[in-house]
C-alpha cells in the first residue's frame, strides 16, 4: 500500500506533490517501509516466508486554518491487494478520525472537514487497515501514521510584559543601556519565518535606539538633561517573517524617566537683599529667610548656608530647613537701634552631597549679600545694673533708706521713668521706693535673727507710655548688731563626787549667741562679783569661748549637803558688749575609785552600806519570787478540801498522800486522828477507809488521860497485821501514811519565826574596822546595839 497527496496550494507544495505521487514513499524524506507487520489471518495456516512489501508511508500534511467552502484534501491511502474492483475496504481510526479526518473506504482519499489551528494541536496520531469487504477480513497488517499541521503565519508578535516603566540617569553616556524587551510569536519557529521576529523604533527618536535583534534599547544622545526633559515615551515594533513585507507586527510602548544627578550648582536668585528686623525682637527668635535656587532634586539639591562674613556674624546665626531648604536667620544678640542702625552679612549657600563626575559643572555654591535694617521701637526704661545689692541695719527706723535704684529711656526722646514696687509677695510690703528717684526705703524694723535677707523686685516705667514696663531685682542685706547677750549652749548636768580634790575639773562649759561672729564671737566667763566668794567652786575661763569648773576643797558630803548653785557671768565682744547670768546647778554624788559616779540622790544610802545596783536588782528578784511562792502555796491550800475517797465504786489501789505541814484546827477537820492515839477506839472502828461500811460507826469518847499512855508504834504494827489476816480485804494493798511527830521535844523549837524577839549577845563593833564601805552597816546595828542595851 502507498500514499498519495495532493493537497498542493502553491507551487512549492505542487512540487512536493509531485516528488510525492511520483516516486512514492520510498523517496520521500519522511517515508519508510515498515518490515515484519504481517498478522496471523484467522482460518489459515501460519506460514513463514518472506513478507511483501506492505505500507509504503510515514505521514500527511494539512494546512492550517483552511477556510474552503469543501472539506481539504489530505492524501490517499492505497493497498497493493487492492485490483481497483472495490473489494478492498479501508478503514481509519485514531485521533479525529470520523470527526476531523474521514475517508473513502473505496478509494482511501483522506480528506479533513475541519480548520485546524496548529497552535492548539501540532500533529495527530491515526491507524489505517485494508480489509476484504466480503469477508472482514484484513489483508495486511494495520499501521500507524501521522497527521501534521502545517504551520502559516497567523500569529503576530505579542510583548507579554508591556508597557515598561524604566529610568536611566540623566548625563548618560550615549549606548547607555536602558531596557531588554522581548516578543514572542506563537507561530512554529522551524518552519519558515513565521516566528522569526525583528524589532524596531516607531516612536523616541533620536533619543533612544533599539537592537532589531536583541531588543536592548539604549540612549542614542550625549547628556540628557533631566532639567530640559524628564520623560520619554518610547514604542517599540516586532514583526515577524524577518520584517518582511506581508509579515505581522506587534508594539508595546516603554515610559523612560531621566533621574536626577547632581549637575547644577545652587543659584541666588539676587546678588543683594535687604531685611528690616525692629530692635525689640527676641534674642533666639528667627527674624528672616533666604533661599538659593537648585534645579536638582532630592538629596542632591540639599544645601548648607553659612554667614563667612560681615560686621554682623556675631549678632546674627543662619541654619537650614530641611524641609524647604530655605536659610533661617536668627537673632544671638538683641539688638539696638540707638547704638547702631544695620549690619552686613556674606550669605553662603552650598550643596551637601558633590558628584565629583561633574566637578567642571560648579562651583556647587553661590554667595550673596545680605543687610540688615534695625528698625527704632520705643522700649522700656532699661536700669543701670541688671541687678541690685542693698544693706541696711537692723532695728533701723522705719524710713531708713536703704539704695537706690536708676533706669533710663533708651530711646532717643529720653522720655521720664517712673519707679514702683509690684507687692506681689510679701517681702515687697517691707519697702516703699520714690516713684521720681527710684530711693528705697524700710517700711518695716527689721531684725537679722529672724530675716537676714529680702529680695524684691522693683519696676520702671515711661510716664507717657506706662504700658511699657521693665523690671529688675534687688536683694537687701539685713546687717547685724549686738542685741542679743550670749546663753550658755545647753543644759548642763554638772557632778561632783563626794572624794573629789582641791582644784579638779569638773565641768567645761560653751556658750552661744544669735548675733553673727562680728558681734559674739569672743566669750568672757566669770564668777558675779557682787556674791562673796564661793569657797566650794571656782571659774576659769579658757579663753577658747569655753569655760572650765573647779573644785576648791578636798571632800564633799551628800548628807550634808547634796545640791550647790553657780552663778556665771558670760558677756560677748560685740559693741556695746552685752553679757548674761546663768546659774550652774552641781549634784554631790558617790563615785568610784576611777571617777565614775555609782549613784546620786535617794541611792546613796544603799551605796554607803557597800551594795551596787546589781546587787540591788538580785534582792528585788529575790522578794518578787517569794510573794509569788506564798500566793501559790494559798492557791494549792484552797484546792485541796476533796474527799480521800475518789468514787464509792473505785476499787482500785489508792494512793493517799499527806503534804500538809499542820495547820491546827484545819488538820483535826482534814484527818481524824483519834484512831492514831487510842487504840481501844481503833478495835471497834475496823472499817477501812477505802471500803463503803455497812452501818455506820458510833464515835465513843474516852478520857485524854488514857490517850498519851498508847503507843503508836505498837498501834500501827497491830494494824498492819489485822489487814494481812483480814480475808475480806481486797486483792491489793492500801498505802496509809500518818504523819505523827509524837510528843513535844525537849530541845524546844528550831524554827526562825521566833527568832527576832530572842536576845543575842554578840558585838557587832568589829563592823567598823571594815572600812568606808561597811560604815553604814556599823552605824545600824550600833543603833541596835545600844536599843537594846536602853
Amino acid at each position: 500500500m502507498r500514499i498519495t497527496s495532493t493537497s498542493c496550494i502553491c507551487p512549492v507544495l505542487v512540487c512536493l506533490c509531485f516528488v510525492q505521487r511520483c516516486y512514492g514513499a520510498a523517496h520521500h524524506g519522511s517515508i519508510k517501509v515498515t518490515r515484519n507487520q504481517t498478522k496471523h489471518i484467522e482460518g489459515e495456516t501460519e506460514v513463514h516466508h518472506r513478507p511483501k512489501r506492505g505500507w509504503v508511508w510515514n505521514q500527511f500534511f494539512v494546512l492550517e486554518e483552511h477556510m474552503g467552502p469543501d472539506p481539504q484534501y489530505v492524501g490517499k491511502l492505497h493497498s497493493n491487494s487492492d485490483k481497483g474492483d472495490g473489494s478492498v475496504k479501508y478503514i481509519l481510526t485514531g485521533e479525529g478520525a470520523g470527526t476531523i479526518f474521514i475517508i473513502d473506504d473505496t478509494t482511501g482519499d483522506i480528506h479533513s472537514t475541519k480548520s485546524l489551528d496548529r497552535e492548539q494541536k501540532t500533529h495527530y496520531v491515526l491507524h489505517a487497515q485494508a480489509i476484504d469487504r466480503r469477508t472482514n477480513k484484513p489483508l495486511e497488517p494495520e499501521s500507524e501514521f501521522i497527521i501534521k499541521v502545517q504551520d502559516i503565519n497567523d500569529n503576530a508578535p505579542k510583548f507579554t510584559d508591556g508597557p515598561y516603566i524604566v529610568s536611566v540617569p540623566e548625563m548618560s553616556e550615549m549606548g547607555t543601556s536602558v531596557l531588554q524587551v522581548t516578543a514572542t510569536d506563537a507561530d512554529d519557529p522551524t518552519y519558515g519565518n513565521s516566528a522569526r521576529v525583528v524589532y524596531s523604533i516607531l516612536q523616541g527618536q533620536p533619543y533612544f535606539s533599539v537592537d532589531p535583534k536583541t531588543g536592548v534599547i539604549r540612549t542614542a544622545l550625549h547628556n540628557m538633561d533631566r532639567e530640559a526633559r524628564e520623560h520619554y515615551s518610547v514604542v517599540i515594533q516586532a514583526k515577524d517573517m524577518a520584517g518582511q513585507v506581508g509579515g505581522l507586527s506587534g508594539s508595546t510602548t516603554v515610559n523612560i524617566t531621566l533621574t536626577d544627578v547632581n549637575d547644577n550648582p545652587p543659584r541666588f536668585p539676587q546678588k543683594h537683599y535687604q531685611l528690616y528686623v525692629p530692635e525689640s525682637a527676641q534674642v533666639g527668635s528667627a527674624v528672616g529667610k533666604i533661599k538659593a535656587n537648585d534645579a536638582d532634586t532630592g538629596s542632591n539639591a540639599d544645601m548648607k548656608y553659612t554667614i563667612i562674613n560681615g560686621d554682623g556674624s556675631g549678632v546674627f546665626s543662619i541654619s537650614t530647613d530641611k524641609e524647604t531648604r530655605e536659610g533661617i536667620l536668627s537673632l544671638k544678640k538683641p539688638l539696638n537701634y540707638e547704638k547702631k542702625k544695620s549690619y552686613t552679612l556674606n550669605i553662603e549657600g552650598a550643596n551637601t552631597h558633590l558628584d565629583f563626575r561633574f566637578s567642571h559643572l560648579g562651583p556647587f555654591k553661590d554667595v550673596t549679600m545680605l543687610k540688615v535694617i534695625v528698625g527704632d521701637v520705643d522700649e522700656p526704661p532699661l536700669f543701670t545694673m541688671p541687678s541690685y545689692v542693698m544693706e541696711v541695719y537692723e532695728n533701723a527706723k522705719i524710713g531708713t533708706a536703704v539704695g537706690t535704684v536708676t533706669a533710663q529711656d533708651p530711646d532717643t526722646a529720653n522720655s521720664l521713668v517712673r519707679y514702683f514696687i509690684d507687692h506681689n509677695t510679701e517681702e515687697d510690703r517691707y519697702f516703699t521706693i520714690d516713684a521720681s528717684t527710684g530711693t528705697i526705703k524700710t517700711a518695716k524694723i527689721f531684725d537679722r535673727e529672724e530675716t537676714p535677707w529680702c529680695n524684691i523686685t522693683v519696676a520702671a516705667s515711661e510716664i507717657d507710655n506706662p504700658g511699657l514696663v521693665s523690671h529688675v531685682p534687688v536683694g537687701v542685706r539685713i546687717l547685724d548688731v549686738n542685741d542679743n547677750p550670749p546663753e550658755l549652749a545647753r543644759e548642763y548636768d554638772v557632778v561632783v563626787c563626794e572624794n573629789a580634790k582641791p582644784g579638779q575639773v569638773i565641768q567645761t562649759i560653751t556658750a552661744t549667741d544669735k548675733d553673727n561672729s562680728a558681734n559674739g564671737a569672743r566669750f568672757h566667763f566669770s564668777l558675779d562679783e557682787g556674791l562673796s566668794l564661793n569657797p566650794n567652786f571656782t571659774l576659769r575661763d579658757n579663753e577658747d569661748n569655753t569655760a572650765s569648773i573647779l573644785t576648791r576643797r578636798r571632800r564633799y558630803s551628800r548628807t550634808t549637803q547634796d545640791i550647790y548653785y553657780l552663778p556665771v557671768l558670760i558677756s560677748d565682744g560685740g559693741v556695746p558688749p552685752l553679757s548674761s547670768s546663768s546659774t550652774l546647778t552641781i549634784r554631790v554624788c558617790v563615785c568610784e575609785r576611777d571617777g565614775r559616779v555609782r549613784t546620786c540622790h535617794a541611792e546613796a544610802f544603799l551605796s554607803s552600806a557597800g551594795l551596787s545596783t546589781g546587787a540591788l536588782i538580785a534582792i528585788l528578784l529575790c522578794v518578787i519570787i517569794l510573794l509569788a511562792i506564798v500566793v501559790l502555796f494559798i492557791t494549792l491550800r484552797r484546792s485541796k478540801k476533796e474527799p480521800l475517797i475518789i468514787s464509792e465504786e473505785d476499787v482500785r489501789e489508792n494512793v493517799v498522800t499527806y503534804d500538809d505541814e499542820g495547820g491546827g484546827e484545819e488538820d483535826t477537820e482534814a484527818f481524824d486522828i483519834t484512831a492514831l492515839r487510842n487504840p481501844s477506839a481503833a478495835e471497834e472502828l475496823k472499817y477501812r477507809r477505802d471500803i463503803r461500811p455497812e452501818v455506820k460507826p458510833v464515835p465513843r469518847h474516852h478520857p485524854s488521860s488514857s490517850l498519851d499512855s498508847i503507843d503508836v508504834q505498837e498501834f500501827i504494827k497491830q494494824r498492819l497485821a489485822e489487814a494481812d489476816l483480814d480475808p475480806s480485804v481486797p486483792p491489793y494493798d492500801s498505802l496509809q501514811t500518818y504523819a505523827y511527830e509524837g510528843h513535844r521535844s525537849e530541845a524546844g523549837s528550831i524554827s526562825s519565826l521566833d527568832s527576832a524577839t530572842t536576845h543575842s549577845d554578840q558585838d557587832y563593833n568589829y563592823l567598823g574596822d571594815w572600812g568606808p564601805e561597811f560604815k553604814k552597816l556599823a552605824e545600824l546595828y550600833g543603833e541596835i546595839e545600844s536599843e537594846r542595851t536602853t
